[in-house]
């Protein structure tokens, strides 16, 4: 149903489409545009090596709707902005910056089919509210020495600092669901088996991560 590939949700309900024709097409929108050449979407996490980790041309978006806010997802696969500063999977190569962008209306209906894959391992309300001055002393690498700014880009009143190797943090607040970042810093092998940050399991306690996850949130 062409209809269903240019309406939102919400608009879907007035319209009379149901949530599975929405959800279809816009599974349909993100093969027709070869997201999936670059994207899985069926979980588990498939890396295992390496190698395996090095032939990916991009995130895995098996557990996309517990990761992000639907209304920046939507807003970013329209008007997509580099969160990388690095090209993917590299260490020297500066981000091309070269993302494909989507209609608005086809950023609508994948958004809302992206939004339908979830983890089990993501639970509402477990990131809680965390102390943000503690939580600022660990992203800076006070104690103990975790210093998340040597890997991650973060907002300093008008000034962005921080490392590039890692995903920036800039609007994490509108961008990531805080209860995906404690799922992911307690169980990291559940979303990506193979990958360069440090495991934190461990090492911080939960009240550690509910610090940081609070300091994080306040990324403007």
């Amino acid at each position: 149903m062409r209809l269903a590939t240019t309406v939102s949700m919400a608009a879907a309900v007035l319209l009379g489409v149901s949530a599975g024709q929405v959800n279809a097409s816009g599974e349909k929108l993100f093969t027709d545009n070869n997201c999936n050449g670059c994207h899985y979407t069926q979980g588990p996490a498939r890396e295992k090596t390496i190698d395996d980790q090095l032939a990916k041309k991009g995130p895995e978006l098996w557990y996309a709707g517990s990761k992000f806010q639907q209304a920046w997802l939507q807003g970013w696969l329209a008007d997509p902005k580099p969160i990388r500063p690095l090209k993917y999977n590299s260490l020297t190569e500066k981000n091309p910056a070269d993302h494909p962008k989507l209609a608005a209306a086809d950023a609508g209906a994948v958004t809302d089919y992206l939004m339908t894959l979830t983890s089990s391992e993501v639970v509402k309300g477990a990131a809680g509210k965390g102390n943000k001055m503690k939580g600022k002393m660990l992203f800076m690498g006070k104690k103990p020495k975790m210093p998340c700014k040597a890997c991650h880009q973060y907002p300093k009143k008008k000034k962005v600092l921080g490392g590039l190797s890692g995903p920036s943090l800039v609007d994490a607040n509108k961008r990531l669901n805080p209860d995906w970042i404690y799922a992911y810093m307690m169980k990291p092998k559940v979303f990506k088996p193979i990958k360069m940050m440090p495991v934190f399991t461990g090492v911080l306690s939960k009240k550690h991560v509910q610090n940081v996850i609070t300091y994080i949130g306040s990324f403007k």
